[in-house]
């Protein structure tokens, strides 16, 4: 099992909450309309409507602003006012802020990921810490490890195997423990097509597998 993650956040298991937020993320980023309404439904009624909301937020980094805003559409259906007072990163923060959660999330891998993105352009290297990090995945109202539990669950519905190598590491360097993520990949089962989930499930059984 992991340690706890520095915040003390730490998840050995998905509870019915954290099972309804990462299908709900699946699907903002790779279902039909039909079925994120049905979810966000589904969501209403089992998940905090503050994580519902991050969710919705930081779609856009995951599947874009046009998935981002059509969930977010449907969630003010139910929803209509804000679930959570406007909490910021502190202004001027978002660096400081970006290069922390980036830390914790890559670990030993921290500074060959800032190399690496840095090489591909160093725009990208900012925007990512900064907007990406900084001022989206560092809000308090939602915590580190259901985000990236939530990120991992985008990257098997989109099929984007490099990041999902990538988060998987990361969810488990911020305190999510491997029955959790086992419990994520069979959660998905009827949620994201099937050669996308065998992928994902066999990535996940190496990763696993190489940590014991």
């Amino acid at each position: 099992m992991p340690s706890a993650a520095p915040n003390g956040v730490a998840l050995s298991y998905l509870d019915d909450a954290t099972r309804s937020l990462v299908r709900l993320s699946a699907l903002l980023a790779g279902g039909t309309e039909h079925r994120i309404r049905d979810a966000l439904q589904l969501a209403y009624a089992a998940t905090p409507h503050a994580w519902i909301e991050e969710l919705l937020l930081q779609t856009y980094l995951f599947a874009g602003f046009p998935r981002a805003l059509n969930g977010m559409r449907e969630w003010r259906r139910l929803c209509p006012q804000p679930a959570a007072p406007l909490l910021d990163v502190d202004a001027g923060g978002e660096r400081a802020a970006g290069e922390a959660t980036c830390a914790r999330v890559y670990g030993s891998m921290y500074e060959r990921l800032r190399v690496n993105i840095r090489t591909l352009h160093p725009l990208l290297d900012d925007w990512m810490i900064d907007e990406g990090y900084g001022k989206v995945l560092s809000r308090p109202q939602l915590d580190l490890p259901r985000r990236e539990l939530c990120i991992v669950a985008a990257c098997v519905a989109t099929g984007q195997d490099r990041q999902l190598q990538s988060h998987l590491h990361g969810a488990r360097n911020v305190g999510v423990g491997s029955v959790a993520l086992a419990e994520l990949m069979e959660s998905l089962s009827d949620v994201v097509p099937a050669p996308y989930l065998s992928r994902a499930t066999r990535l996940w059984n190496r990763i696993r597998n190489d940590v014991h």
